[in-house]
């Protein structure tokens, strides 16, 4: 089969706990796997969306993965015949932040050699699907030692239209994720930015070809409920908060004067 064609335009997918909002909105979802599995009946898309792996709560869970390969990528062709618009989606990776490291026993290094290897494994069991390559590390010259990983596996990651950049999100330094992005950034790599917070975006987000966000969720759960929004004690799982975050997101970083290609697309809802 031919190999996937995975968009290279620049978007933003917002990051979305409730897989059926894939049928109620027009802007791109980042949804994940282990709530998308849950779904007894799939229909097509009414929206483009990426997959996530899930492998930040296997991993913290399990200390493992306990989904195969070959589990996942059959999981993932389901999605991609049923749902349709599927843009790419994220390998079983092993994340690098310290705690994790601690939490499965292994080193920094052998997390990232299982990173590459299921990369290998899925891309050879499906082909035909858009699964994406990470980079895992922790500091920049552990980053750079995986390039170095897939160069050695034969994967040229500057010709690929997407490489995903993990171990990120959990950070609390947005400066020393700049230099890390704007370091791959500059070996001509095009970076998706996985749980990229709202300072990160306005810093570093003109240097990424993607990026999604649950940031939205996490300010929710920090406040009351929007004014008619009945029901629940917050809005941290709730479609019209986070269709509003997003819209004032992208007004922000607008009126800020960044780049915006991340964010052209529509910002309506649907009805389901």
């Amino acid at each position: 089969m031919t190999a996937p064609t995975i968009p290279t335009a620049p978007v933003f997918y917002l990051g979305a706990h409730q897989p059926h909002w894939l049928w109620r909105v027009a802007f791109p979802l980042f949804v994940s796997h282990r709530q998308l599995a849950r779904k007894g009946r799939l229909r097509r898309a009414g929206c483009r969306w990426a997959l996530d792996s899930g492998g930040f709560t296997e991993l913290s869970l399990n200390g493992r993965w306990t989904t195969t390969p070959a589990q996942y990528a059959e999981a993932v062709a389901q999605y991609a015949e049923h749902l349709g618009r599927l843009d790419f989606a994220a390998p079983q990776d092993w994340m690098c932040e310290p705690f994790m490291v601690e939490r499965t026993g292994l080193s920094v290094a052998e997390h990232q050699h299982r990173t590459v290897a299921n990369y290998l494994e899925l891309t050879a069991l499906a082909p035909h699907l858009p699964f994406i390559p990470v980079l895992q590390g922790w500091k920049l010259p552990d980053y750079l030692r995986c390039v170095e990983l897939y160069a050695a596996a034969g994967i040229d990651l500057a010709a690929l239209p997407r490489v995903g950049l993990g171990s990120v999100c959990r950070r609390q330094s947005t400066a020393e994720i700049g230099h890390i992005v704007a370091t791959l950034a500059g070996l001509g790599l095009r970076l998706h930015g996985f749980g990229v917070k709202t300072g990160g975006l306005h810093r570093y987000g003109h240097q990424l070809s993607s990026a999604d966000s649950m940031a939205w969720s996490f300010t929710a759960r920090r406040r009351l409920p929007l004014p008619g929004c009945t029901g629940h004690k917050n809005c941290a799982n709730c479609l019209t908060f986070a269709t509003r975050w997003r819209s004032a997101l992208l007004a922000d970083l607008t009126a800020r004067g960044h780049q915006t290609d991340l964010f052209t697309l529509p910002t309506t809802e649907r009805a389901a």
